[in-house]
Formats: C-alpha cells, structure tokens, sequence
C-alpha cells in the first residue's frame, strides 16, 4: 500500500511538473541566469575572499601549492595580482567587486522573473483549464458538489500549485546546481590549496542528515494541506450560500447564526494553519542546526592547521565561506519537500476535477441535428438519480407547432423530463428521438441550439441588458437585441433605465424585479430563435400584473414554435393542444382541458384542490 501510495504522488508530481511543458523556453532562460548567478556568487567571491585575506590584510603573496591544475591565464593572473601594491590591490578588488555584484544580482533578477513568469502562466492555464471542465460536465455532478468547493478548486489549490512551481520547482533545479557548485569550489580548493581530505569528507557526511527531519516533518504537512483546502472550500461554500441568500438571512433574523457559523469555520482554519505552518518553519532551523554543527567539527579540525601553518588563512577562509553557504541550498531543499507535499494535495483535488468523467458528451462521430421539422418522440423512457427511479415507461408524441402542458403533482418527474431533452442527464432504459434520430447520436451543440429554455429561476449576468439578452452572441446589432426586448415586452421598463440598454443589472439581475427578470430572459430566448421552447415554472413566482406582461411575452415567444410547458398553475394552460398528467414517475393522463375534467382523474382533482372547487 505504502509503494502504491508514493507511486500515485509520483504520478501527480509529474502531472504537475508536466504543466511547465508548454513554457520550457522560459524555463530555460531562468535555468541560465541561474546557473551564471551560481558560479558569479561562488568562484569569484572565494577569489577574492583569498587575495582580500592572504595578500591585502596579511602581505602574504598568493601561492598556488599545486600549480600543474591551474590554467596558464590563472597562473599569470595571479601573479599579476601578487605584484601589484597592496593599497591599489584594495581599490581594484573593490571596484572588481561591484561589478560581479552588478553581475550577480542583473541574473538573480532574470531567474526570479523567468520562473515567477513561468509559474504564473502555468496556473493561468490550469485555471482555464478546470473552469472549461467544470462548465462541460453534466448536471449530475453539480448535484453532489458545492459550488464554494469548485470556486476554491479554482481560486486556492491552483495558488497553491503556482506557489510550488515559483518556489519548490525553482529550487529543484537551482538549488542543486548550487551544491554542485560549492563542491567544485571545495575541491578546487583542495587541489589548488592542499586542503586536508578529512574536511571535505566531513562534509559529506554530515550535510545530508537534514534529510531525515524533512521526510519526517513533510508526511504529516501533506494531511494538513489538504484538511486546509477542504476547510478553505467549506467557507467558500458559506460565504457563497449566505451571500446570494442574503435576504433570507436577514429575513428570518439569522445574521447573528451565520455570523457564529462563519466565526467558527474561519477558527478551525486558523488553528490547522497554524498546525500546518509551525511545522513548516521547524525545517529551516533543524537544517541551520545541523550546518553549524558540521561548520563547528570544520573549524576545529581545520583551525588547528592554520595554527600549525600547515594551511593558509585565505584558502581556508574561502573554504569556511563556501562551507557557511552550502546551508542555504541544503535548507531551501528542505523546504521544497514540504512544499511539494502541500502542491501534491492540492494537485490531488485538480486532477481529480480534470478526470471526472463526462457522463453527457458527444459520441465519436455524432453528427450535426438537422433544423427540427416533425415530431419529437419518448419511447419506452425510464430514468433515475443513481438508484433511484423518477420515470418510467414514458411514451409520448409531440409533433412540431404543438403546444403540450406536463402536469402532475409536486415531485412527479416533470422537470426530470424535460431536463432530459437537451441531454442534461440521458436517459437510463429507452429512447428520445428528433426527427427520428436518437438524441445521443447528434452533437450537443446542434441539439442545444435548437432548445430555449424560459425557467421560474431566471439566471442573469452581472452585465449590461444588451449583454445579457444578446449572451452568447457578443456581436449582434443594437437593433436586433431591441426587437427581442420588445417581442418580449422589456422595451419600455428598459427605456428608463438610467442607460437603458448598457445599464449593468447586477449580480444574478438584482437591480431589476422578477417580472423584468423574467422578460429579459424571454428576450434573450426570441433572440436564440430556436423551434423548440421549454418553458419550466415560467410564471409561477409573479405577481397578476407581472404574470399578465409575461403571459403577453410569452404567446410572441410561442408562436410559430414547438412548445412544452410546465406549471403548477392550472389556468395557465388551458389553451394547450394537450396536457399531459405526470404521476409518480408515470404518465397517468393525456388530453384537453375539457376532456382531462370529464375523465375525473388526477388532473381533475389537482384542478379541484388548486381552485377549490
């Protein structure tokens, strides 16, 4: 279990890594100013950390024990340096100086800017991509997941990820060139200066014990990260319920509830932050602690050399230098695990978006729906919510310009049926044809494109009135979006708003009341133009005076068109073709209003409760 578990993060890790992919020139680019900032912060400094200490402050000419190594350039550098005076040594080892920290710092810059622009296009396209997945799935699943949990799939995990790349993935491939490097300047060292092989094996040895408490310390962060980023969701999930459900909060007096709800998530947030984050910054000083004792065991052994004269002070300082500063690439290692533990939980949650199946997609080689002409056809329909059925054995013929009512008591499977026409769920036993082809031979595009849907929940933008009756189609004309708005009745209530057709409405249309809502959405469905028409619920929650501007909006949007209505309210479909009665899950009744009431079925028993007749 153990092998699989690391062979499954193994997995993520590359997955994760593999989103760099497409930004590898710009990685290369951080790679070299990475690689010239090391040896520019290393070789150079160490040479001058020699002539500062043998030749300026002691008088001492720099000599070079094993000169068979050194270039014939070195060589006659250093001899050059040896014969200069010590006074203008001083001024052209400062000067020497500042340029390699110009030097130094122009490539620090270049490799901070390449990777922070790498890791920023990275989780540029990981939030594309799970916000296009999470748009393409099926109703089903947003039945099962909360809405605050996706925002912070979006929003948090993929920070976090951007995070791991800028920091975790920048140490991957710096840090260690950083630690080669050093080695090379230690046994550079070593060769040029006779320094003892006992220091550097002192070294090897000691520095990789920062290991241990990192693997250790890093289990445990990945279980905390990801208790945070569910906890994360759970606030996204309150914040997002109690602020578009803002008046029923206030309504029912409960402020004081959610602010107490809202309290104690953000407490339990906080303390497993402070769980996560203490055992983050433990690392850094096990690994500093572990360099000093290493640095000590140095000094002590090597001090005593220099003592004995058996070793000079300017190479043996250089070698106590690069030795102070191999801790910080060993310490920025021990972060990057525990960084990667926390990018691997969040990745967990974005990979696991990225391959929930799509229960509704198109076929291999579904083809484009022809322009609907005669009749729409459920055959032998049966469906269910996993394992619960809602309809079952459903055969019903709509031919085209029919106007049919669905019917029946709340939780028949009215709107379970009709949810099934634009594919948002299929069908579990039986068949829906168009035409005589089966719906899920065709494309959901040519499907869809042929559906409008007026809904009791009208769904609008936090965007102008063009934008949103025209949504979907940015570039059509001004004069087109107005004959929708009219058709519609929305033309007049419109016109007084304050800039009338690029007024912003609000989130979920909020600046307008549910009657011009509901006239907006109209609009938009006249300006779709489709055959096809599903009006859900459409005037149910309207006061008499609204219902009336929407039934008038309603029969412009009917005419000429295929339409299936659902409504509770009887007197609304009285001029149906036909009223079909839906009763637990079966269709029960098919008929005219007159015909239905002589039959003293369900329908007249609903009409007689509704009325009380």
């Amino acid at each position: 279990m153990h092998f699989k578990n690391i062979m499954k993060l193994s997995h993520h890790y590359q997955r994760m890594i593999a989103t760099v992919k497409p930004h590898i020139n710009r990685l290369c680019l951080a790679f070299v100013s990475g690689s010239a900032n090391s040896l520019l912060s290393n070789f150079s400094v160490v040479g001058l950390i020699i002539l500062f200490t043998d030749t300026i402050l002691i008088g001492k000419p720099v000599s070079i024990p094993h000169q068979e190594y050194v270039p014939p350039f070195l060589l006659d550098l250093i001899h050059r340096c040896n014969a200069f005076p010590r006074a203008e040594l001083l001024n052209w080892l400062i000067l020497w100086m500042v340029v390699i920290s110009f030097l130094r710092l122009l490539t620090e810059y270049a490799q901070s800017y390449f990777m922070n622009d790498v890791s920023q296009h990275v989780v540029c396209d990981l939030r594309n991509s799970v916000y296009e997945k999470i748009v393409r799935l099926n109703l089903s699943f947003f039945g099962k997941t909360q809405a605050g949990t996706l925002v912070s799939r979006i929003t948090y995990d993929t920070t976090v990820v951007r995070d791991a790349i800028s920091e975790g993935l920048t140490d991957v491939l710096f840090q260690p060139v950083e630690i080669i490097v050093k080695f090379c300047v230690l046994f550079w060292l070593k060769y040029m200066y006779g320094i003892s092989w006992h220091l550097i094996l002192m070294i090897v040895v000691l520095l990789p014990l920062v290991v241990y408490p990192v693997m250790r310390v890093g289990r445990r962060l990945k279980k905390l990260s990801r208790s945070v980023q569910e906890q994360v969701a759970r606030i996204n999930t309150t914040l997002f319920e109690s602020i578009s459900g803002i008046r029923i909060v206030q309504g029912f007096g409960m402020e004081k509830y959610e602010i107490d709800r809202f309290n104690q998530q953000n407490r339990s947030l906080l303390k497993t932050m402070m769980l996560s984050i203490s055992r983050m910054i433990v690392v850094s000083p096990l690994t500093e602690f572990i360099g000093f004792i290493c640095i000590g065991v140095v000094l002590w052994s090597g001090g005593k050399l220099v003592i004995t004269n058996q070793m000079s002070p300017g190479p043996f300082g250089a070698f106590i230098f690069t030795l102070v500063t191999l801790q910080k690439p060993f310490k920025r290692l021990s972060r990057v695990y525990a960084i990667n533990q926390q990018a691997m939980a969040a990745a967990e949650r974005i990979f696991a978006i990225l391959d929930t199946p799509n229960e509704i997609a198109d076929k291999k080689h579904a083809k484009t729906l022809e322009p609907f002409k005669k009749e729409i056809c459920f055959e032998h329909l049966s469906f269910g919510y996993s394992a619960q059925p809602v309809l079952t054995g459903i055969d019903l013929n709509v031919k085209a310009g029919e106007i049919v009512a669905l019917v029946g008591p709340s939780g028949a499977g009215k709107t379970s049926l009709m949810n099934l026409l634009p594919r948002f769920y299929d069908v579990t036993e039986g068949r829906i044809l168009i035409d005589g082809v089966d719906l899920r031979d065709v494309t959901l595009k040519s499907l869809r494109e042929q559906i409008g849907i007026v809904a009791q929940e009208t769904i609008l933008f936090n965007d102008t009135v063009a934008a949103n009756i025209a949504y979907g189609r940015p570039r059509t004309p001004l004069a087109d979006i107005e004959n929708a708005a009219r058709i519609a009745n929305a033309h007049a209530f419109i016109s007084k708003l304050p800039l009338k057709y690029q007024t912003v409405i609000g989130d979920r249309g909020t600046r307008v009341s549910g009657g011009e809502r509901q006239r907006l959405s109209i609009a938009r469905t006249v300006l779709k133009n489709p055959p096809l028409l599903i009006l859900d619920e459409a005037t149910s929650a309207l006061d008499s005076e609204s219902e009336i501007l929407v039934q008038e909006a309603l029969h412009n949007l009917m005419r000429g068109r295929t339409v299936l209505v659902i409504a509770h309210r009887l007197s609304t479909i009285k001029d149906a073709h036909r009223i079909v009665v839906i009763n637990e899950g079966r269709l029960a009744e098919i008929g005219t209003h007159d015909q239905l009431m002589r039959h003293k079925g369900v329908y007249k028993r609903l009409y007689e409760l509704q009325f009380r007749v």
